[in-house]
């Protein structure tokens, strides 16, 4: 009973220890079994591994690719113009002994700050060397300056037991301060290159628009010449018309065209007419009858009454045509008519084509008062 009291701590205390003395190492890491600081050990491939408990310690690390970002670099390249570059880098741990001996007990984020350092000035030293400007770092030529900053880093960082994979750019921008000019500037460009559009489509609107017009003068010049022609054509034949009309009844015409002087002579706001009253005028106000017979009433003056009859017109009208009505009869007596009717058919085969358009000129040219 007494031994199994004894033997009971001893077992466990054993168990303790020899669990405390085994580690197991994991594929994606290496192990270093450090003893009061100093390495007793490097496992790096995987399985299970011994140490002393209580004295010695393990401390793994990571063998797996790992990736840094680094801060955002301001960078100024042979053309004076400033960009700050934003990059980030692939990387391992390549030798865990000399990891440990530069890093020392800081481990992994010290490395990476460390590496970052590193590499920021990578950056700055390529790409602020001769020949590289900003249109360079722009360019298709963008991968040879990421290969020159990944072989640099690359010597750099064996130092501290790391191995630079790769360094990429990730984006390339302008400062603060400068983004606003850049902008503007752009901005501007855009603009000048509107205005420019916007003036050649006035340009290409004004001539369309000077050809239309040019068109629409032509097309109307042309439709009002065919238009004068056929108006001309048609008072041409309205007047052919009228004249075949009025020629066969040059009576009917004389009293036509006499009416239509009346009509447009005498209105109700233009009705006072300053004419002489024996003015032929008014002859179809004075009687019904045809004017050739108003002129063969009409007494004509002989050789030896002509003081008479002048003397006998100054009196009274009343007595002007009883004298009127008297010589008619002694005209008759003395076989007159005839000559009289024969000249009254002359004078009106004389005025049948000229006297209407006479008389309606002179009602359209009446004087008002």
């Amino acid at each position: 009973m007494r031994k199994a009291t004894i033997l009971i701590p001893i077992v466990v205390v054993a168990a303790i220890g020899l669990l405390s003395s085994i580690f197991i190492v994991d594929e994606r890491e290496n192990v270093l079994v450090l003893q009061f600081g100093q390495i007793k050990q490097v496992k790096e491939e995987p399985g299970l591994g011994f140490k002393v408990p209580l004295i010695q310690d393990v401390v793994r690390y990571d063998d797996r690719i790992l990736s840094l970002d680094t801060e955002a670099t301001e960078v100024t390249p042979a053309d004076d113009r400033r960009l700050v570059v934003d990059a980030f880098a692939r990387y391992r741990i390549d030798d865990v002994v000399q990891f440990r001996e530069a890093i020392g007990v800081g481990g992994l984020l010290a490395a990476e700050n460390r590496l970052g350092d590193i590499l920021n000035a990578q950056i700055r030293a390529v790409l602020g060397s001769d020949g590289v400007t900003s249109n360079t770092i722009l360019s298709e030529d963008r991968s040879q300056l990421m290969e020159r900053i990944t072989e640099e880093s690359r010597s750099r960082a064996e130092a501290l037991g790391l191995y630079v994979i790769d360094v990429r750019l990730k984006q390339t921008n302008l400062p603060t301060q400068n983004l606003d000019a850049t902008f503007a500037r752009m901005r501007a460009e855009r603009e000048r290159e509107a205005a420019d559009e916007i003036a050649r489509g006035e340009e290409a609107a004004q001539r369309v628009r000077a050809l239309a017009d040019r068109t629409v003068v032509e097309l109307v010049s042309d439709a009002e010449r065919e238009a004068e022609i056929t108006r001309g054509q048609a008072d041409a034949e309205r007047n052919r018309i009228f004249a075949e009309a009025f020629g066969a009844n040059p009576e009917f015409f004389e009293f036509y065209r006499s009416l239509t002087a009346y009509t447009r002579s005498l209105r109700g706001e233009n009705s006072t007419l300053v004419l002489t009253p024996d003015s032929e005028f008014f002859d179809y106000l004075k009687t019904d009858q045809p004017r050739e017979v108003n002129r063969a009433l009409t007494p004509v003056p002989q050789d030896g009454a002509e003081g008479a009859d002048q003397s006998g017109a100054n009196t009274e009208e009343g007595d002007g045509a009883s004298q009127t009505e008297a010589s008619a009869p002694e005209a008759e007596a003395q076989g007159e008519p005839e000559q009289s009717e024969a000249s009254a058919d002359e004078d009106s085969g004389s005025d049948n084509s000229s006297l209407p358009v006479a008389e309606a000129d002179s009602a359209d040219e009446v004087e008002t008062q």
